[in-house]
């Protein structure tokens, strides 16, 4: 997944660098424990040169969000864990996190309303190798079988972005990175809703046997009710 995650950017190197690791550490797509790749391949991967990918991991690492060990044996470790709260907030729900309200919030998931079905659509036309079926399955059980409330929301992003990566489209995948990265800082905000996730993890399945089974218009549909149900929990949870 961090190969379909972390691409070349234009613009702002730098910035951009610190962007797109931040953004896959708090997704799951780098977890927490996960050393990055080695800073050669990393650099090639973001299409940066090494001296800025350093002062990019510098950034993380005064962030809290990775370390590094020097010396033979060494590297980047990711050193961030999603903590979820149990109890509404009327702040931001993890510090410095910025939470979108009103018609930011609104944006947020009208943009997600329209990518995530059209990734699912797209993901059940694609003739599916052995491997990617399998992943698909994996990252199912990973949801289905999460120990606890953080692990259930690394494991939900990384279901969707491996849905978007199965699509085949770059456009795509970056598209529901940034949805799934805007969704994540609102539900941070939200206590954990036990009947919430079971109907959440139903309708995951829903969506997986239907791109699975080669059915776009069936995951189309449920995904956008699967939106749709989130959408409504946001709203009338942070207005």
């Amino acid at each position: 997944m961090p190969d379909a995650v972390l691409r070349p950017a234009s613009g702002n190197a730098f910035e951009n660098t610190v962007e797109q690791l931040a953004r896959a550490i708090r997704l799951g797509v780098l977890a927490d424990g996960e050393q990055l790749p080695p800073e050669r391949d990393l650099a090639e991967r973001l299409g940066v040169s090494r001296n800025t990918l350093r002062e990019a991991i510098a950034a993380l690492r005064d962030s809290g969000l990775v370390t590094t060990k020097r010396g033979r044996g060494g590297g980047t470790t990711v050193t961030y864990a999603a903590v979820i709260p149990s109890a509404p907030s009327s702040s931001a729900g993890v510090p410095g996190t910025f939470v979108r309200s009103g018609a930011a919030m609104l944006d947020a998931l009208t943009f997600r309303r329209v990518v995530e079905p059209g990734a699912a659509w797209l993901a059940a036309t694609q003739p599916l190798a052995g491997d990617q079926r399998a992943w698909l399955t994996e990252s199912l059980r990973e949801v289905e079988q999460a120990p606890d409330a953080a692990a259930h929301r690394v494991a939900d992003s990384r279901l969707h972005l491996a849905i978007a990566t199965l699509s085949g489209s770059p456009m795509l995948v970056d598209a529901v990175t940034r949805a799934q990265a805007a969704l994540h800082d609102m539900l941070m905000a939200i206590p954990v809703l036990r009947r919430n996730i079971e109907h959440s993890d139903t309708q995951h399945t829903q969506i997986v046997e239907a791109i699975l089974g080669g059915d776009p218009d069936r995951a189309r549909v449920v995904m956008e009710e699967h939106c749709d149900a989130t959408s409504a929990l946001l709203r009338g949870l942070i207005g």
